[in-house]
């Protein structure tokens, strides 16, 4: 068996994902209900037969460390065996990570203690499902010092992106940062290659390069300036995406503003999924905290019935539809849906309660907020910005604990 020693980069801001990285680091934040959107890297790596993986985190990182002691205490500590979250050791300088590469250089001394033959740098803020002991195979097979994840991608959508130009035979001949005018595929020139963030190395070429680049005035990072040194001088290979989620159009997304957060959340609700969450030959892992099943009241007053349903939508445990109607929606564990209201493509996370009477649509609420009775979200672009954050395509998002003292708007 091939030696790989994985590092989960996790310490990043996800500024663009404000406000619900207030309180939390990007890798940290709800997904799908009762994930994290760490937890798919981490279940692609238990997957794929990984058993050394250092989670190196940084910004606000005590909600992904917890995370990280409760849902992946999982393997053998006497076998060689662990998922480690690693804060920044301050070894080298008295800097916090610089970059990505700079991340990975100050912690060569974890792969200095195991000596693998192999180093897996991965982001650990995408959603897709990967077995990332096939790209350890052609990298091997092509002789390759290096081997970067790569999904093809529609190239006027591939400007925002690192964008990889190819040779006949997936040999990288170029790597460009969100470009203007991105390179098309050799074989299709309405598709780019795009970078997923999945870098394979030799681990003695990664060393070098990791130090090399310590000692120059860079950014310290992969895409900027490791690879398109390396493709210099190295034998750097595209490594095609094979996706293990069993649907005809590959699903990779990066979950990097409330827009796309908000969109692939949609992804899960459809009536047939894009990303399935339901396939155990690729299990999803993460925390199961002890909620009672979900439960849906048919409540009745003077007014006759109200059935309380849940139509195409994720509803995890401990979530009570008591009388309300939720359509095409992720409700996280323990939300409370009251008497008529309305909750329509919505994502509502752990702890929120939802009043009588209130309607909600396109939006994305964080913990423990209590929305009262009445309110009106998702309706009144201009009310909804004078206290929330609003996208430019009109996703509303409400940060952990907001206080809603009085309706935004009044039901009619």
């Amino acid at each position: 068996m091939r030696k790989v020693f994985t590092m989960v980069l996790a310490g990043g801001k996800g500024e663009r994902l404000h406000p619900l990285t207030q309180y939390r680091a990007k890798p940290a934040v709800p997904f799908g209900g009762k994930y994290r959107i760490i937890d798919f890297t981490l279940s692609n790596c238990i997957n794929s037969g990984l058993r050394q993986i250092a989670v190196l985190i940084q910004y606000k990182s005590h909600s992904l460390d917890r995370h990280m002691r409760y849902a992946w205490n999982i393997l053998t500590p006497e076998l060689g065996e662990y998922i480690a979250s690693i804060p920044p050791q301050q070894r080298i300088s008295e800097d916090w990570y610089k970059g990505t590469a700079d991340a990975v250089y100050q912690n060569l001394f974890l792969v200095d203690n195991e000596q693998p033959e192999y180093l897996l740098i991965l982001a650990g803020d995408h959603v897709y499902k990967m077995d990332y002991a096939e790209m350890v195979d052609f990298l091997v097979e092509n002789n390759a010092d290096a081997v970067v994840g790569a999904i093809e991608y529609p190239i006027e959508e591939a400007t925002r992106f690192g964008v990889i130009g190819v040779d006949q035979d997936h040999r990288i001949q170029q790597f460009d940062e969100k470009p203007e005018h991105p390179t098309p595929m050799p074989d299709d020139p309405t598709q780019a290659f795009l970078s997923m963030g999945v870098y394979l190395f030799k681990t003695d070429i990664a060393r070098k390069y990791l130090s090399e680049d310590a000692t120059r005035n860079t950014t310290h990072d992969f895409g900027k300036n490791i690879i398109p040194r390396m493709i210099q001088e190295c034998r750097v290979y595209a490594y095609r995406f094979q996706d293990k989620n069993r649907k005809a159009v590959k699903y990779w997304r990066d979950i990097g503003t409330l827009d796309a957060y908000w969109e692939a959340n949609m992804d899960l609700v459809a009536v047939d999924p894009l990303f399935n969450l339901y396939d155990q030959t690729w299990p999803i892992r993460t925390y199961q905290g002890q909620f009672p099943p979900a439960k849906f009241v048919f409540a009745q007053d003077y007014q006759g019935g109200r059935m309380g349903v849940a139509l195409d939508s994720i509803a995890c445990g401990g979530c009570i539809i008591s009388g309300g109607r939720v359509q095409n929606s992720v409700l996280s564990p323990n939300v409370i849906v009251k008497d008529y209201a309305v909750v329509r493509e919505s994502v509502i996370m752990e702890n929120v309660v939802i009043g009588e009477h209130v309607r909600i649509r396109r939006a994305i609420i964080d913990k423990d907020v209590i929305i009262p009775p009445n309110t009106e979200i998702g309706f009144d672009p201009e009310a909804d910005r004078s206290r929330f954050t609003v996208t430019d395509s009109g996703i509303v998002a409400i940060s952990k604990g907001m206080k809603l003292d009085a309706p935004i708007h009044t039901s009619v």
